[in-house]
């Protein structure tokens, strides 16, 4: 779910273990997370197997990774609401166990929602992969390089024609070098919009360069595990939910959104899911 397509440069599956560079204040540090137990009975294990890392890094890196994973979301209540939806009921059981995965930082989730605005998701990472190659730290962890996703910084120092040869329009370009700027700087509080009731969250998502309504709901989804928020005008998850559920109308998706909830955040990442189990990009749970 976090890599998406195997051309991902920074979210790594390899030999079972999911492996992360993460730009620290000790430098660039590769952590690599593997399941030791079962679906149903998990037993998560993470080490850092590159970089030199404080006893402070560390800390940080595991509470991110407990982040990205989702590993504090409890997903029997979020499976059972979908299992209502008797259509959906393979595909929960297929994805059985999944909690709801978040992107590590702030920059990172705009980083990972701009390129994609009206876009494939093939041609959203072809754009990602030239800005982490042009714009992101990397490290060698044995024959595999590794890199993180771009920094604030970075970004927000780039000049625009730099970010044009990555694949941006010139609207996304500008967009996403200010909101760089905006995060390097301070300017935007992540503590801030977390401590937000979610419309609150929403307006001041999209008073932001750049963020649209898709846009902001998909950030509080990704990036602030908002699951209460789906993001609305998605073409591909519309494409899935109406395979899944034998949808006709926009209103019939909107009726299938509301029997979700509170949890309807959900059914966007199942849908999604989905169309990965159905390209073969990911096994069903056993």
């Amino acid at each position: 779910m976090l890599q998406r397509r195997p051309s991902n440069p920074v979210e790594i599956w390899d030999d079972g273990r999911y492996l992360r560079g993460f730009a620290t204040s000790d430098g660039l540090v590769v952590a690599a997370v593997a399941n030791r137990g079962s679906v149903d009975a998990p037993d998560v294990r993470l080490e850092l197997v590159a970089g030199h890392a404080s006893i402070e890094t560390r800390r940080r890196v595991e509470q991110t990774m407990r982040r990205v994973l989702g590993l504090d979301v409890d997903p029997a209540p979020l499976q059972r609401a979908v299992r209502r939806v008797p259509s959906m009921r393979s595909t929960a059981r297929a994805l059985r166990g999944m909690r709801p995965p978040r992107f590590a930082t702030l920059f990172d989730t705009f980083a990972n929602v701009v390129p994609f605005q009206q876009l494939s998701i093939d041609a959203g990472m072809a754009i990602v992969t030239r800005l982490v190659a042009r714009f992101g730290e990397r490290v060698s962890n044995g024959a595999q390089p590794l890199a993180a996703y771009p920094a604030a910084a970075a970004v927000a120092a780039a000049r625009l024609p730099a970010l044009l040869e990555c694949g941006l329009s010139r609207s996304k370009a500008e967009a996403l070098r200010r909101l760089a700027a905006a995060v390097e700087a301070g300017e935007l509080d992540e503590d801030a919009i977390a401590r937000s009731e979610t419309n609150e969250a929403l307006n001041r998502l999209t008073a932001l360069p750049g963020i649209g309504p898709w846009s902001a709901a998909l950030v509080l989804l990704r990036g602030f595990g908002r699951l209460n928020v789906f993001p609305p005008g998605d073409s591909g998850v519309k494409r899935s939910l109406d395979a899944l559920f034998g949808l006709r109308t926009a209103a019939s998706l909107e009726a299938a959104v509301e029997r979700c909830g509170e949890r309807r955040g959900y059914l966007y990442l199942l849908a999604l899911g989905g169309a990965l189990l159905g390209k073969g990009l990911i096994r069903p749970a056993p």
